[in-house]
């Protein structure tokens, strides 16, 4: 009879302790899907302000030439949450950063033109373009958050017993870019 109530005191603590995990791990999976969500959303703007900016800055091909390779890149790199490791979310990141940088280059070069700045279809591209840049940091807030739940649940004695017989691994959270901790050089 004891060992009855013990097998199923087991199954029944295994069975919950699954469950809580399979629940975590969707949840990691659903905030990923919001993070690629927007940066599709990002990916999907460029080609309007890429060619809004050509209209007016036909010699600065070179800088609307990396913002378009730097996309192409970007959205080459497909990640799904059961690919989530730290050197393909490394990756993905990296191509991320250069496609970052070579906007922030081609905003710069649009300083050089009034009407371009004034450009209403523009400006409204540029604060698509800033809202969606929050959204990303926000995304990636949650995914961190929801990874270090479920990080956290699947080290836990005694679900890291569960955990290991049933295959759940550590999912992989986002580095700060190299040089992040500095700030920014400003000068007038």
């Amino acid at each position: 009879m004891l060992v009855a109530v013990t097998l199923v005191a087991m199954c029944g603590l295994t069975s919950c302790n699954y469950n809580t995990l399979v629940e975590k791990q969707q949840e990691v999976d659903q905030a990923w899907a919001q993070v690629e969500n927007q940066y599709q959303r990002r990916a999907d703007l460029i080609p309007n302000l890429v060619n809004t900016v050509k209209g007016y800055s036909t010699h600065e091909q070179e800088t609307l030439t990396k913002v378009t390779e730097a996309r192409a890149k970007a959205t080459s790199i497909t990640l799904s949450a059961d690919d989530l490791t730290e050197e393909n979310l490394a990756r993905f990141q990296q191509a991320q950063n250069e496609l970052t940088g070579a906007l922030k280059s081609l905003l710069a070069v649009t300083e050089a033109y009034p009407d371009l700045k004034a450009n209403e279809n523009f400006l409204n591209l540029q604060a698509q373009l800033e809202g969606t840049e929050n959204r990303i940091s926000t995304e990636r807030m949650r995914y961190t958050e929801v990874v270090r739940d479920y990080n956290t649940a699947i080290k836990k004695f005694p679900t890291n017993i569960y955990a290991g017989w049933f295959g759940f691994k550590e999912k992989p959270q986002f580095k700060a870019e190299a040089g992040a901790e500095k700030a920014p050089e400003v000068k007038f």
